[in-house]
């Protein structure tokens, strides 16, 4: 009986029943019918506590900061950066594509955002320029996958709170696992389009005056994801404070440095904000009341003990692990997926030695892949929503770049003296 919410979760998530309404009820069933020791009136004050949270508010600060960033002509500074590094190799638009996904990593921090964002603006590009529809959309898809990795990507504050870790650190720790997956995806790229006679979308390489020129142009855009990462490392600001000053920053440059900006523009940006805020937060809050349940059933450390009668190899569990959140990651939105089965598996990884931190990078790596993998991968939907591609060819094409994601994954899990690199110098 202790886990029977667990399986309500599932079956009514898998009647597309929302992630969240799933958790809450399956939670205040548990505590109406199955453990009646507890007042139910205990479990609607959990659920509204749990919103009071400082470091929650970071979460629409940061959506704030790339809804304005799309408006304020930074996201477009940003794409002509990336022409400029890499519009001269074979493939160049798709190279373009996944380059601009990493730029964008510490812009907009979520993968269905840069997904949308790039299908309207490079795939009909793409497309002009003779690369099939399902190559375009395909590599669009995989690249977004990209940008939840670079701070200050939303899953990895979700992941911060969750394991109780510091914020900066593992924003810090997201910059090489989000270079492996882009250099990964580039090569993968060249590959293809040398056997489909794919051609760069510029005619030689950029000439060092005219990268100088384009680094200027983008300064700002590039400026910010440093600027927080400095700013929570040397302890001006907290995460949230962070978010805010995301947004300050992001405003002023709109209006005053490209004058893209306008007033008429916030009312679009207020609704983006509120409409992404709204659905994370309302996982969040609902999974903490889960939490609750799970933490009276001690089901954690059941799991826990579990996994770890299966094996104590640090290595094959890691394997293990892998291999069910890229399971779950094909099934539940990225965010839900972490919030579920971080707090099972972090005490887990924890007692066989692996640094949360690092951890925390492996969940989100493997859930991001499971973003652009059927049946129901999230980035695979909006891409295909949006570019009319059939799924059956999305599958098709992705194929190749699905397979450099897991390779880029290997590498992250199994090295993890190169991803704990830059927090182990910083901090």
């Amino acid at each position: 009986m202790q886990f029977l919410p667990v399986t309500i979760v599932f079956l009514l998530y898998f009647s597309s029943i929302p992630i969240a309404y799933a958790l809450f009820a399956a939670s205040l069933s548990y505590f109406t019918f199955i453990n009646t020791g507890s007042p139910v009136d205990l479990i609607l004050q959990r659920f509204i506590t749990s919103t009071a949270s400082f470091p929650l508010l970071a979460i629409p600060f940061f959506i704030m900061a790339g809804s304005i960033m799309n408006y304020a002509g930074i996201s477009s500074k940003l794409m002509k950066m990336a022409d400029v590094m890499t519009g001269h190799m074979v493939g160049g638009l798709a190279q373009v594509n996944v380059v601009l996904s990493t730029l964008m990593g510490g812009v907009s921090g979520s993968a269905n955002a840069d997904a949308a964002m790039q299908c309207k603006i490079l795939v009909p590009e793409m497309e002009k320029r003779g690369y099939s529809k399902g190559f375009s959309t395909a590599i669009t898809a995989a690249s977004s996958a990209i940008a939840p990795v670079i701070p200050p990507g939303i899953n990895l504050i979700i992941y911060a709170l969750i394991a109780q870790v510091s914020v900066g650190k593992i924003f810090i720790a997201g910059y090489v696992p989000g270079l492996i997956m882009c250099i990964s995806l580039m090569l993968t790229v060249s590959i293809i389009s040398k056997k489909r006679g794919y051609k760069p979308s510029r005619e030689k390489k950029a000439r060092p005056i005219e990268v100088l020129k384009q680094i200027k142009e983008s300064s700002w855009a590039l400026f910010l994801p440093f600027g927080i990462i400095l700013g929570l490392r040397f302890g001006m600001f907290t995460p949230t404070e962070a978010g805010a000053i995301a947004v300050l920053f992001c405003t002023l440059v709109g209006f005053f440095v490209y004058k893209e900006l306008k007033i008429h523009h916030f009312k679009e940006i207020l609704k983006d904000t509120i409409y992404g805020t709204s659905s994370v937060v309302l996982i969040i809050v609902a999974a903490s009341v889960f939490g609750y349940y799970m933490s009276w059933e001690r089901i954690p450390q059941i799991i826990a003990s579990g996994l770890l009668d299966v094996t104590n190899n640090k290595y094959l569990m890691l394997l293990i692990i892998n291999i069910l959140f890229l399971a779950m990651g094909m099934f539940l939105e990225g965010g839900a997926a972490l919030i579920i089965l971080a707090p099972l598996l972090v005490p887990v990884v924890v007692q066989l030695g692996v640094d949360p931190v690092h951890f925390g990078l492996i969940a989100i790596v493997n859930i991001m892949i499971g973003g652009v993998t059927p049946p129901f991968g999230s980035m695979m939907f909006t891409t295909c929503t949006i570019t009319g591609l059939p799924i059956m060819e999305f599958v098709r094409e992705s194929i190749p770049f699905i397979i450099a994601l897991l390779v880029a994954l290997l590498i992250i899990t199994y090295m993890p003296g190169l991803i704990m690199f830059l927090p182990d110098l910083i901090y």
